[in-house]
């Protein structure tokens, strides 16, 4: 029987000298505001994909112009933690570089820029070396951004995490000097021959891995929807080990019932100082075993139930060298960020700014961009970005918190009231720049909630926090899969309606209705909501209750379930 066909990605890498390609030159050609289509594969794994504003596309069509290419470029920070002076070094390359004058929070922890001229992208890079920052394997088939709960009052334990999140991020990076040869100028080897990549071989994984640490009872990092995760395992305060999971992630295709997200797989309690061990054992397992010939079942979810967990963990204990222990017994709780100011047991002052869809941007009455700058400009301790877009301006020392406070509040960063619904609530990007999406998101979705807000209002319930998510598509980017009301564009104003994920992020929702416009979804959800205010339990969430009430089928078993 013949080997399946791998699919192109894997010729184009195979091909690539390591990610080279013929990027460089690529770049110095005005002829296009584009590269080739290989090149567009490959500049992934340097940090950025490749667009164009589909508001003009047909405009531009009539005028017989090629579409308006810019770039998206994300950078790679572990953890979400930089310095006020990488921000403000951050803040300068979106207001002087970018056409989109803005900043974007993203899902996983780090910032990305929109509107980029293929002329600017080597200023960008080499503005962002300057200050220690990359975006060298922020995107591609490799490990992306290492996600770390951020959490505030348990500084030391978020410290001990921490570290352990940038040691994975370190370690997992592409060895290749593709980066620094184009980039930043470094000196070209003289043969790429010779240039080992230890952890990826030459045609690095199958698709993207996502990682992620939590700090229970946080699980803000939404643990369980990434390719490997750790849930931190404390002692008196001190960081013992973790409970790895492995095998989650949001992305599906629509009418596609052999792809569908997934939660990750408990594997089982395992100390620190094995951490490397085994997330090495994970990730090469899947760069071993993971299918390379049909991208859209290249995700370690699909490799771990087409052969099997028991096959799958025995086999990462072979790689480790180590068995693992019993899980431990922790609670998973809260997703949300605590907004406004915390306290530290350090005695360190931590201040939570909602940014409503991650998008940092003066606006009039919320010169968010000026008012973080300024912030910046005096601020001691450093910037946390979360996984739910927002930001938090962490160790302030109590001599300053005024003045931080007072500057937050004349830029519009602080002082409005969000609801409970609207802070656990996020959405990606979509229209007008994401070449995959299908409707709206970030531009609708703070008009949406809107609507949910008054809802919940009309119904009684409005101090209920319901975790809501928006994506353009199904590749799940703002993870809506895991919300207890989750939206995914089908078409121009046409959306899935999902319902029945846990608030906690331990179970997926499922399909309630097919392609249906705003007044349908609204319509169902005013029935939903009417029926919750009066028949729920005490405590009981809006995600829990619809599958209590039987409106909607428990997802137990992710490639059985979600798609019956």
């Amino acid at each position: 029987m013949s080997e399946p066909k791998l699919s192109a990605n894997e010729r184009i890498k195979s091909h690539s000298q390591h990610l080279r390609g013929t990027i460089k030159q690529g770049l110095a050609t005005d002829v296009t505001g584009a590269f080739s289509e290989d090149d567009q594969q490959l500049i992934k794994f340097h940090g950025f994909y490749q667009q164009d504003d589909r508001d003009l596309r047909n405009e531009r069509k009539e005028q017989k112009l090629e579409p308006l290419y810019s770039f998206m470029l994300r950078a790679r920070v572990p953890g979400g933690v930089c310095t006020p002076e990488q921000w403000l070094e951050v803040d300068r390359i979106a207001s002087e570089l970018t056409t989109s004058n803005s900043i974007r929070l993203t899902t996983r922890q780090t910032f990305q820029y929109h509107g980029i001229p293929k002329r600017n992208l080597k200023t960008i890079i080499q503005g962002l070396d300057r200050k220690a920052l990359d975006s060298i394997a922020a995107c591609g088939d490799v490990n992306r951004n290492v996600m770390c709960n951020p959490n505030p009052v348990q500084s030391k334990l978020h410290q001990q995490a921490y570290y352990w999140a940038k040691k994975l991020s370190d370690h997992m990076l592409p060895h290749t000097k593709a980066y620094a040869e184009i980039w930043l100028d470094d000196e070209k080897l003289l043969s790429t021959e010779t240039e080992a990549e230890p952890l990826y071989g030459d045609t690095y994984l199958p698709r993207k891995f996502k990682m992620a640490v939590a700090v229970p009872p946080d699980n803000d990092v939404d643990v369980y929807t990434n390719d490997f995760g750790l849930i931190a395992i404390a002692e008196n305060e001190e960081l013992v080990g973790f409970n790895l999971v492995a095998g989650g992630g949001m992305g599906s295709t629509h009418g596609e019932v052999e792809t569908f997200p997934r939660l990750a797989d408990d594997f089982g309690f395992i100390r620190a100082e094995d951490t490397i061990k085994f997330a090495e054992a994970v990730m090469t397992l899947q760069r071993d075993w993971g299918n390379r010939s049909n991208r859209k079942r290249a995700r370690l979810k699909y490799t771990i139930v087409d052969r099997g967990l028991a096959a799958f963990k025995a086999e990462v204990e072979n790689r480790a060298g180590v068995k693992f222990q019993p899980k431990r017994e922790v609670v998973i709780g809260d997703r949300g960020d605590r907004y406004g100011w915390a306290k530290g047991v350090d005695n360190q002052w931590h201040l939570t700014l909602f940014i409503e869809g991650g998008r940092i941007k003066d606006l009039p009455g919320k010169i968010l961009q000026t008012g973080l700058r300024e912030i910046a400009k005096i601020h001691q301790g450093d910037f946390r970005m979360t996984a739910n877009q927002n930001i938090i301006i962490a160790g302030v020392a109590d001599a300053a918190k005024q003045q931080i406070e007072d500057l937050a509040r004349q830029h519009g960063l602080l002082g409005e009231v969000i609801s409970a619904s609207r802070g656990h609530s996020i959405a990606c990007v979509a229209l007008p720049t994401c070449p995959l999406a299908m409707a709206e998101a970030e531009r609708y979705f703070p008009e949406f909630m809107d609507k949910i807000e008054a809802l919940q209002q009309k119904h009684g319930i409005a101090e209920q926090p319901i975790v809501v998510r928006m994506t353009g598509c199904p590749n799940g980017c703002a993870r809506p899969f895991a919300a207890e009301i989750g939206l995914v564009g089908k078409a121009p104003g046409r959306y899935n309606l999902y319902l029945g994920a846990s608030f906690e992020g331990t179970r997926l929702n499922k399909m309630y209705r097919e392609n249906i416009q705003e007044a349908e979804i609204l319509s169902h959800l005013d029935e939903l909501f009417a029926r919750y205010a009066v028949e729920r339990n005490a405590g009981e969430h809006f995600g829990d209750f619809v599958v209590r009430a039987g409106v909607i089928k428990a997802v137990l078993d992710a490639a059985r379930d979600f798609h019956d």
